[in-house]
């Protein structure tokens, strides 16, 4: 008898080849769509997408509707995250609760045996791994989620290449179309830039001065929540002849403190809210402090829900909000959100 899996299906190419992977593996799947944001048009395209997908696959689609659930766990903290001057990370708070959250649920409700998405990583049964293709490796975004669903969970792609995947989609009559979609952007409900969101629910153009690290004020600058650490552009510093960046955002007082480049760099870190996959307190590994960076070499120390790190090298510009993940080597160790 073969095993039911639920499949999270977007309408990309991704999760429509992940439909197919798992049939050919003798997997019964149905997939579901979730609409998680009321962008203006967005479901009208991606629904209609994933609806061909299944009806070409013969795949049973589900519909949830988790606008509500995504405001209040995903949304609202990405605002509030930006007027506290601090930098969000959505993903992986949407991981979490909603596509390995109530997207688990669902399945439970269904008889589903696993849950699948198109993610591009791999796991053991305990620990998350890198996928094959580290150039499209999401294991960063997914180090929040809850440890004990891992072995409920399927990766079809974790072992692919995109361009392998392009090219199976082109092969197949009635998904041709899949192959030669535009990349999906890194957050869905963004559709131009953060601050033009942001001016929706706060007021973003406040100009504020600019501060130098002793505290003096040495310019202006057009709204904190216009500027993320290591942003070197947007505000003035008077009589100014090197590059200056920003090296912290004070929100309470509506100023920001610049400094030379050398200032960014950060040799220990604190995180909190931790989310480990391996239960030691104190090792060494290494730690991506965000997406696109290269892991660097450190040493972990944890206590309760916190966690303090000693890089062994400087790292420049580490936003507070962004998430940082433990590797050993293509392990996920787990992480916690930068204090």
């Amino acid at each position: 008898m073969s095993k039911k899996v639920l499949l999270g299906m977007s309408g990309g190419v991704d999760s429509t080849i992940s439909a197919k992977l798992l049939q050919d593996d003798g997997y019964m799947v149905e997939g579901v769509y979730m609409k998680l944001h009321n962008s203006p048009g967005y479901h009208d395209i991606h629904l209609k997408r994933a609806q061909k997908a299944a009806q070409r696959l013969g795949v049973t689609l589900h519909v949830l509707d988790l606008q509500e659930r995504f405001d209040d766990n995903v949304f609202y903290p990405f605002i509030q995250t930006y007027k506290e001057g601090r930098t969000p990370n959505p993903c992986a708070l949407c991981n979490r609760n909603l596509k390995f959250g109530a997207m688990m649920e669902f399945a439970d409700t269904i008889g589903a045996d696993f849950l699948a998405t198109g993610h591009y990583l791999r796991h053991d049964g305990t620990y998350l791994i890198q996928a094959e293709d580290d150039t499209k490796d999401q294991s960063y975004f997914l180090f929040y989620i809850d440890k004990t669903i891992i072995p409920r969970l399927i990766f079809p792609l974790g072992a692919c290449k995109k361009s392998d995947i392009k090219a199976l989609a082109a092969s197949i009559e009635g998904l041709e179309s899949f192959a030669t979609q535009a990349e999906s952007s890194e957050i869905c409900f963004v559709e131009t830039t953060y601050t033009d969101l942001l001016k929706e629910h706060v007021n973003v153009d406040e100009p504020g001065d600019v501060l130098d690290t002793a505290g003096n004020v040495v310019g202006t600058h057009k709204g904190y929540m216009h500027y993320t650490i290591g942003k070197r552009k947007g505000f003035t510093v008077h009589g100014a002849h090197d590059p200056h960046f920003v090296l912290e955002i004070l929100p309470k007082t509506n100023q920001i403190i610049v400094g030379k480049r050398e200032e960014l760099d950060t040799r220990h870190v604190r995180l909190e809210h931790l989310n480990m996959f391996d239960e030691r307190t104190s090792f060494d590994t290494t730690v991506k402090l965000r997406y696109r960076s290269r892991s660097v070499p450190c040493h972990v120390e944890i206590e309760g829900d916190t966690a303090t790190v000693a890089l062994k090298e400087a790292v420049y510009g580490v936003a507070a909000g962004q998430a940082a993940v433990f590797y050993e080597d293509n392990k996920v160790l787990g992480g916690g959100w930068i204090m």
